[in-house]
């Protein structure tokens, strides 16, 4: 028995219109409290770095090696055309 009259006097605070609007404003409070902390944090301190990419100079450079019979390794492997 003391449970129910638990629930009907819990259900009578919640319904009341003093908690009702009370809960209301303090969630207005609250958004506004954390749209200032956004807006004052502003939109200048976000930094992207956007950096153009210019594409990078290909190195190509053919290595020789002389081996010891005085031709070069790609003759050795047939790679240089005559």
């Amino acid at each position: 028995m003391q449970s129910l009259t638990l629930f009907e006097i819990i259900k009578q605070v919640f319904t009341s219109w003093q908690v009702i609007v009370t809960v209301i404003v303090i969630i207005i409070y609250i958004n506004l409290v954390s749209y200032v902390a956004r807006r004052r944090r502003g939109p200048g301190k976000i930094k992207l770095s956007i950096r153009s990419k210019k594409p990078k100079p290909e190195k190509t450079q053919e290595v020789v090696v002389e081996s010891d019979s005085g031709k070069s390794v790609n003759d050795e492997l047939g790679l240089e055309e005559e």
